[in-house]
């Protein structure tokens, strides 16, 4: 009997342009010339392009030039890193089926998914994807996988009358239903624009590079305005003080810096790859460093997302099956055993789900729970499925039973409040144990059998009711949804990381808290709460998750969403996993969205930053650690490159203090050969540091990239060491040639005085390249050759300083010569000096931190 006669042709023609196709609302795509102009005006950017325009202004188009380049290959570097964009919603169309079979004009024919219109009836059978919203007008044995929605991870009985989202799909049964939402208002759109409506929260990496341009650009400019006064005090013209000032203020610009912390990310989301974490977002890398939140979903992330039978309890004993649940093979230990079996044989004669073996490994086919059961009588009794039902009686909400007549007997399993009332006697032991299993997490089944005996005709026509009754108990049947082997050491290894874990999951509470007992996530007392219950105020709210080892179940996308901000109002990092459709507005909104890549929806994937392609939770610590890693090495190359720029300004301080008396040391050409040239490649070689041993031993860095400790460092010890000894070199170099103060040195003997001196300088970076490698360990303990890049780039950066001297041209236009036999003697000694000066203050540190 078919439910309903369905739409006419010209009804459903009339509706569909009413209402247009059952498609998802789509965005516009930005355009690739849109991302890459973006990549080319962040703030760090914008910074430089004004330094490009003042050399330009200043008269030298060559640095300007280099600037530009900068920019513009760093740029499209990023671009092409962040190719990938975050399209959440365009991919949930791929989540509605092709075609459908409707009835139209009295007659079942197969239609376009996006023709469907609110009234069409619909037919669907097991393994269908339901096409739209809909009501069902009737079913028989339905069941509805709504993981991907709701996070729940047993499939939902559905009865006539129930309602079933447009995306889910049927996993058991078929039925007949009416069409009562399509397109732009179904639920599954509904949640496709929350995940498009969340807007990512800036980085900590953004928020502090744009601290430190604030820093830099500040400080520039001030400079530049103090040597502009003073080069009018001592007779310039306004015209070349102001084209001097602009000269200092773009030699103060860290140009090298934009492209170094580019290809930091980058090293580090290779790194990342290659331990099974792939990072859509650079940015993601640095902020995965500063995570303190971790809220984890349950089913797929914590656990295998596969039913496993784990215990039959039956009057003669229990029975545990130990093992991996989807294994051929596994191990049997108890009493009981054949009569376990019965049991295991009656839960399959009245199951529909089934299993195959693929490449080793049971693969449910149907109800997972029904294909759990399938594999459990098959390890008891052998292959084999037993002869096919004469009367199969499906499951119905009402009842919360199934059963099928199988030659003489009937089989029945179900919800155990539902099966031993029906039953002739139940002993005591078996009710208790019920509660028992249920407080360990598993999914209880009863299991009963009826002998009915007599002609088929006399039972052929007979009800459910009639036939469900004066049964024998042959025993309890316990699954659950196993945790992933080692995902207990994960979680204490993230808490002493400093890291908070929660569980936010749609499933059923005492499921979600005997998971979290057995993973060890949960503490004393347990903190399990459910989403309807979750207090409506966002301060309150915060306070009330913001404790490790909470539990939150039953959570609806919106509940989750509510979860991630009211932790980001605390101050957290939240790092927000998921899998399914209903979690795409959470992986937005979260500082850091991580989806599963093999069991996710390619929604999930689409709107995190970061994918574990092996599923795996432990991947998920592996990339904060490498993200830590990366963060301390950010904090390395900053370090030496501003050690660097405290040289640089040294000789215009020195010019500046002197009325213009003492020659300029180094020109603003011969800075940008610094920043561009030399220093690139050692501070890139930094930001290939590997993680240091105990980077998973402490809480999360909360510091500021630019930090006391850090300019203490650079202003106080690194810096002006290497710049004393700069100008050291310089003046010994003048005064060796016979100049004296206050006269003008000849051009030669400057030339060969600023090669000096930048011979000092490179010399000095050559040993704060091995120093930066540790704020409290000198380089000889870690070994000159641990970091291979590094040594490699030392190299490279001598191999550079030999041709800004002796290649006649590049000399000339650095505005530099050779040194003298001397002056290169003297300037030798800026490697040694730096190091003597790193390892004094390594030294106090150390013991001021003992006391």
């Amino acid at each position: 009997m078919r439910a309903a006669e369905g739409l006419s042709s010209a009804e459903a023609a009339q509706l569909l342009k009413q209402a247009g196709p059952n498609q998802l609302p789509t965005e516009k795509p930005v355009s690739q010339w849109r991302k890459l102009w973006g990549e080319m005006t962040h703030f760090f950017a914008l910074m430089l392009w004004c330094a490009a325009a003042l050399a330009f202004i200043a008269d030298m188009p060559q640095l300007a030039v280099a600037i530009i380049v900068v920019v513009i290959v760093n740029g499209v570097f990023a671009h092409i890193q962040q190719e990938r964009a975050q399209h959440a919603a365009a991919k949930l169309r791929g989540l509605l089926p092709a075609d459908v079979l409707v009835r139209r004009d009295g007659k079942i024919r197969k239609v376009h998914a996006g023709e469907l219109v609110v009234g069409d009836v619909v037919l669907l059978a097991a393994g269908d994807r339901v096409p739209a919203d809909m009501a069902l007008l009737a079913a028989s044995a339905c069941a509805v996988d709504e993981s991907m929605l709701t996070g729940e991870s047993d499939p939902v009985p559905k009865a006539a009358g129930d309602q079933a989202w447009g995306g889910t799909f049927l996993v058991n049964g078929y039925g007949e239903a009416t069409v009562t939402a399509t397109g732009a208002k179904t639920r599954l759109a509904g949640i496709a624009a929350l995940t498009s409506a969340a807007v990512p929260p800036p980085t900590p990496l953004s928020m502090e590079l744009r601290r430190i341009v604030r820093v830099t650009a500040g400080m520039a400019l001030g400079i530049a305005a103090v040597f502009f006064l003073a080069s009018l005090l001592v007779g310039f013209q306004w015209r070349d003080s102001f084209l001097f000032s602009i000269g200092v203020a773009v030699a103060l610009v860290p140009e090298g810096l934009l492209p170094t912390v580019t290809l930091s990310l980058a090293m580090g989301a290779q790194r990342m790859a290659a331990r099974q974490g792939l990072v859509r977002n650079l940015e993601a890398v640095e902020t995965l460093g500063s995570t303190t939140f971790i809220c984890t979903d349950k089913t797929g992330t914590l656990t295998q997302n596969r039913m496993n039978a784990v215990e039959v309890f039956t009057p003669e004993g229990a029975i545990h099956v130990a093992g991996d649940g989807y294994a051929p093979e596994a191990q049997i230990e108890g009493r009981g055993v054949e009569k376990a079996a019965q049991a295991a044989l009656a839960a399959r004669a009245a199951s529909q789900g089934r299993a195959e073996l693929h490449d080793g490994q049971w693969r449910a086919q149907g109800d997972p729970m029904e294909a759990a059961m399938d594999v459990l009588a098959r390890r008891l009794t052998g292959p084999g499925s037993g002869p096919a039902p004469l009367r199969r009686f499906p499951f119905d909400p009402v009842r919360r039973r199934e059963s099928a007549i199988v030659g003489q007997d009937l089989f029945c399993k179900g919800a155990p409040e539902t099966v031993l009332p029906v039953c002739e006697s139940v002993p005591d032991p078996v009710r208790d144990h019920v509660d028992v299993m249920a407080n360990r997490g598993l999914r209880v089944i009863a299991v009963a059998r009826r002998r009915l005996g007599g002609a088929p005709g006399t039972w052929q026509s007979a009800s459910p009711a009639e036939l469900e009754t004066g049964m024998e108990l042959l025993g309890l049947i316990g699954l659950q949804d196993p945790p992933r082997p080692d995902v207990g050491d994960v979680i204490r290894t993230a808490r002493q990381a400093g890291l908070r874990v929660a569980m936010i999951t749609g499933d059923h509470p005492a499921t979600a808290a005997a998971i979290a007992r057995q993973i060890g996530l949960t503490g004393t007392p347990e903190h399990v709460l459910e989403g309807a219950a979750l207090p409506d105020d966002d301060q309150v709210l915060g306070a009330l998750l913001d404790r490790d080892g909470v539990v939150v179940s039953r959570v609806s996308p919106e509940q989750k969403l509510r979860v991630a901000k009211a932790l980001q109002s605390r101050g957290h990092v939240v790092a927000m996993t998921g899998d399914g459709v209903n979690d795409g507005p959470a992986l937005r909104e979260a500082d850091i969205g991580v989806a599963m890549g093999l069991s996710g929806t390619d929604v999930a994937r689409e709107a995190a930053d970061l994918v574990l392609l092996d599923d795996h939770f432990g991947t998920i610590v592996a990339a904060i650690e490498q993200g830590r890693a990366t963060y301390a090495n950010i904090h390395r190359f900053l370090t030496y490159h501003l050690t660097d720029n405290v040289a640089e300004l040294t000789p215009f301080v020195i010019w500046a203090l002197s009325g213009g008396h003492f020659p300029l040391a180094l020109g603003v050409l011969q800075i940008l050969a610094l920043d561009i040239g030399t220093d690139l490649l050692p501070a890139l070689a930094l930001g290939a540091e590997p993680p240091g041993k105990r980077v998973l031993s402490r809480p999360p860095e909360r510091r500021h990239l630019m930090d006391r400790r850090l300019i203490i460092r650079v202003f106080c010890i690194l810096g002006p060491v290497e710049a004393a000894v700069e100008m050291a070199v310089f003046s010994a170099v003048l005064a060796d040639g016979g100049w004296t103060r206050g006269q003008a040195p000849q051009v030669p003997l400057l030339m060969a005085a600023s090669g000096a001196a930048f011979t000092a300088v490179v010399l000095g970076q050559l040993a704060n390249a091995f120093a930066c490698r540790s704020a409290t360990v000198p380089p000889w303990k870690l070994g000159w050759g641990t970091n291979r890049l590094l040594v490699w780039a030392v190299l490279a950066e001598a191999a550079i300083l030999g041709a800004c001297l002796y290649l006649p041209s590049l000399a000339a236009l650095l505005g530099q010569s050779p040194p003298s036999p001397e002056g290169l003697l003297l300037a030798l000694l800026a490697a040694p000096a730096v190091l003597l000066a790193d390892w004094i203050h390594k030294s106090v540190r150390v013991r001021l931190r003992r006391t």
